[in-house]
């Protein structure tokens, strides 16, 4: 990194909030996604809003890439640093400035963690809906860039749907606030909020987030159902969204998946070839009368065991299996990586019976955890990286899985992003013409393209990277070392 720019930085933060030295540099070299990893220039850490406009504003004046990153937790190396340029660490904006019960809002900072909002609003009977399987680590900010859901996203949405207002600082260092703490501005004009939510931080940084709270359910029915063969879990997600039931959340579990909760965890599951967990809540009487009806479609599904929770821990054991099975996939094997493609639920038994298949051509083993209610698929590829081609191997059967989902009619991201990891597939979903105009936006906003320089689109200039050998672009089908 340039020493004019270190100086200058030397003008908004004291030395021991810029790091620059290797080993203070290495936790910040990757994010969730470690088979990507780059070396940033420097490491800045703002306590406050101010001190983030004068570094934007710095990196726009001196053409300096930044990226902003709170817990790293993005599964698509979507907050992977630049070489030479400089990350913006916001885990210390970290205050919840205002919880309002009256009007259900949380005025949060970006380095806010999902979960403390929630706890914040329990005591008045409130919590906030968007629950990503990080979300006890995962904050606000990483959630805005990518439109974070999580399992009861089916019922209410995606972040975006819980997002009243925003005080940003665009790419260009000018600050701006988009939308308010009312529901009334929802809909009248350009739905500037639900731009810049997803937009993998290429406009700019949150700083002050107005998040909508919801009150808590009175009742909740977990239950856990238990079959003999992925398809036909499968095939009780369409049964009950065919009946007309909305749960708060449908996920399945496959084999490999379950085991690898049950090691880490202990949460009872029963020995299973997949299992399907279905939870409604509400106002009571409705959902017993939802409960009834859930009974009997489970019946008719085929299902081999069905388990009721009987109390919040048993609830709450139930998810803690569910969202622990990724980390927990650790204890299978000593790499994998987590795709997230998407496919529309009527074809749900398609795509997994498809997978099935691709597993045994490649010789992997694929751990499947997915919110089955909107069709988001979580395949988790299992591979030994210290074994020359596994990687390849792995990203090759990734590659494979994506263009399936969009074969199938769906979208190679959920709520991950596209990030490095999936850029070079943005052209199977969108025309050149809509890829420009996508580029189009981002220039005019970020002029220099200073903002996580690199990501989403394919062909734009890259971070220096390290894959473990191999060019992270290099996937079956989309480039090639020829």
């Amino acid at each position: 990194m340039n020493h004019p720019f270190l100086q200058a930085l030397e003008n908004i933060y004291p030395a021991e909030r810029i790091l620059t030295r290797d080993a203070q540099l290495l936790p910040y070299e990757s994010d969730a996604l470690t088979a990507f990893n780059t070396k940033p220039g420097a490491v800045v850490i703002p306590l406050d809003e101010a001190e983030i406009i004068a570094t934007v504003r710095l990196c726009h004046e001196m053409a300096v890439p930044f990226v902003a990153r709170g817990s790293g937790t993005s599964l698509s190396g979507g907050s992977l640093p630049i070489a030479d340029g400089l990350v913006i660490g916001l885990n210390r904006l970290n205050r919840i400035k205002r919880l309002d019960p009256q009007q259900r809002i949380a005025v949060v900072e970006p380095g806010v963690v999902n979960l403390h909002i929630s706890e914040a609003a329990q005591p008045y009977g409130l919590y906030y809906a968007p629950d990503p399987s990080s979300q006890s680590i995962c904050t606000i900010g990483g959630n805005i860039a990518f439109n974070s859901g999580g399992a009861h996203c089916l019922k209410y949405g995606m972040t975006s749907n819980h997002v009243l207002g925003m005080k940003v600082v665009l790419a260009d260092g000018a600050v701006t606030q988009f939308g308010s703490e009312s529901l009334e501005g929802v809909g009248i004009g350009p739905d500037v909020i639900g731009l810049f939510i997803g937009s993998e931080g290429l406009f700019g940084i949150a700083l002050e987030i107005t998040v909508r709270l919801m009150p808590q359910p009175e009742r909740y029915r977990t239950v856990l159902a238990a079959y003999d063969d992925l398809g036909r879990a499968g095939d009780a997600v369409s049964m009950v969204v065919a009946s007309g039931l909305l749960p708060g959340a449908m996920e399945i579990m496959d084999r490999l998946a379950i085991k690898a909760a049950e090691a880490a965890v202990n949460a009872g599951y029963p020995d299973a070839e997949a299992l399907l967990i279905v939870e409604l809540e509400g106002e009571a009487p409705q959902v017993e009368a939802e409960f009834e009806q859930l009974n009997a479609i489970i019946e008719e599904s085929g299902a081999f065991e069905a388990r009721v929770a009987q109390s919040e821990d048993e609830r709450m054991r139930i998810w803690k299996g569910r969202k622990s099975a990724f980390s927990a996939v650790g204890r299978l094997s000593p790499d994998y990586i987590v795709q997230d493609g998407v496919v529309p639920r009527s074809r749900l038994g398609e795509a997994l019976l498809e997978i099935n298949a691709l597993k045994g051509k490649y010789g992997l083993d694929v751990a499947n955890v997915f919110h089955a209610g909107d069709g988001n698929l979580h395949p988790l590829i299992l591979y030994d990286g210290r074994e020359p081609g596994a990687l390849h191997k792995a990203e090759q059967l990734a590659g494979e899985i994506l263009a399936l989902c969009v074969s199938l009619g769906g979208s190679i991201t959920g709520e991950h992003g596209i990030g490095m990891e999936k850029r070079d597939y943005m052209p199977a979903m969108f025309s050149e013409e809509e890829l420009d105009l996508m580029q189009a936006l981002r220039r005019a906003i970020d002029p220099k393209e200073i903002a996580n320089r690199g990501k989403m689109f394919p062909g734009s200039e890259a971070p220096a990277l390290t894959l473990q050998g191999m060019h992270p672009l290099e996937r079956q089908g989309v480039i090639s070392r020829e």
